[in-house]
């Protein structure tokens, strides 16, 4: 698909989820590298995981903030349910670009949890899809609404890689449900609306001040405590990990590159709609995972020279809403962008090993 260049200079970008961990990933990222940015940050700071790492992410890009004063930032805290305060953000803001990264994540959570996965992915989104399409008649629409979708949608789907021309029908938890139904309500507004929209599927993103949920920080934090870990389908899940950075770069690329309005054949707009995968397009064994994960936390002076994995590991079933192997084609991304995420497990994993050690135990 086509596509029209946006300049974020001098442009007022929204970031929903930002004290999320790429939501905080991408506001920084913003500042240190568009000049003349002013970037709107919304979250709600909830307590679904650690907030002190949430807050934490708050005060970095507070400080870099304040090293880049031809930009400007601004976090409001509430809750993107509120449909009072999104429209009012839009009205007084006029946002160029908006980014929703704001979402209720995890598949297990949301076993047990599904009422929050429905206010936050469903009515929250359609809160800032309804925002977009109050803008499009004025004279500062929205050019290009990037949102965060996930690998959960691809589901039990057996072809790898996963290619965003798979079809995607059978979730098999309510958050892949929930990310699904973004793609087609932004489907649905861009239709509609003529509203540009791009989505973004990610696959196991990790990283220094990750969420404290995904396995590789419950492993170092149940390894430390001298606890078991589990290592779920026997060992043989295989995870396509993604760099926050390689993450944040992809979402930086793509932004800048709206999704062309353009006319069918029955006069009609054509939906200026895109989705791409962003992943490593190489996807790791959850054992090899966890073995180098040990050795970085080893070398980081997280845990001691002398500590015994083996004791402190064990096989155990698949649960339910996981799925076997998540695996990107990421050749969409290559074509459109000229982007394919690298960095290497191994020195992703070294710097969350010393964020770690430099967060948890030398503060």
């Amino acid at each position: 698909m086509s596509k029209k260049m946006l300049s974020l200079s001098n442009k007022c970008i929204l970031v929903t989820g930002a004290a999320g961990f790429i939501g905080s990933n991408l506001v920084m990222e913003l500042l240190k590298t568009v000049p003349k940015i002013k970037v709107v940050g919304l979250d709600s700071v909830n307590d679904y995981y650690d907030v002190a790492i949430k807050e934490y992410r708050l005060e970095q890009i507070e400080k870099l903030s304040k090293e880049h004063t031809d930009c400007s930032w601004e976090f409001v805290r509430g809750n993107l349910a509120d449909r009072g305060l999104v429209d009012g953000l839009f009205a007084k803001h006029r946002f160029s670009v908006v980014v929703n990264l704001a979402a209720q994540a995890g598949v297990r959570y949301s076993i047990t949890n599904p009422d929050v996965y429905i206010e936050s992915n469903i009515i929250g989104f359609y809160n800032i899809l309804e925002a977009c399409r109050s803008m499009m008649a004025t004279e500062h629409p929205v050019e290009h609404l990037v949102y965060a979708s996930s690998s959960s949608v691809y589901g039990t789907n057996k072809k790898i890689p996963y290619s965003t021309d798979d079809k995607v029908d059978n979730p098999v938890s309510l958050y892949a449900a929930t990310k699904k139904s973004n793609e087609l309500m932004a489907h649905a507004y861009s239709k509609l609306y003529n509203i540009p929209s791009t989505g973004l599927r990610f696959f196991t993103v990790y990283g220094p001040a990750g969420r404290p949920d995904m396995a590789y920080f419950g492993f170092t934090n149940k390894l430390l405590k001298g606890e078991t870990i589990e290592i779920f389908n026997y060992g043989n899940c295989k995870r396509d990990f993604t760099y926050v950075d390689d993450i944040v770069e992809g979402v930086k690329r793509v932004m800048q590159y709206a999704p062309a309005k353009k006319t069918g054949e029955d006069g009609l707009p054509l939906p200026p709609y895109a989705v791409y995968n962003i992943g490593n397009n190489n996807p790791e064994n959850l054992l090899d995972f966890v073995t180098i994960l040990q050795e970085e936390l080893i070398r980081a002076n997280v845990l001691p020279a002398d500590y015994d994995f083996d004791a402190h590991k064990k096989l155990v079933p698949m649960q339910a809403g996981d799925v076997p192997i998540t695996y990107a084609d990421t050749s969409a991304l290559e074509r459109d962008f000229d982007f394919k995420p690298s960095t290497p497990l191994r020195e992703g994993l070294r710097k969350f090993a010393e964020w770690y050690h430099s967060f948890y135990q030398s503060r």
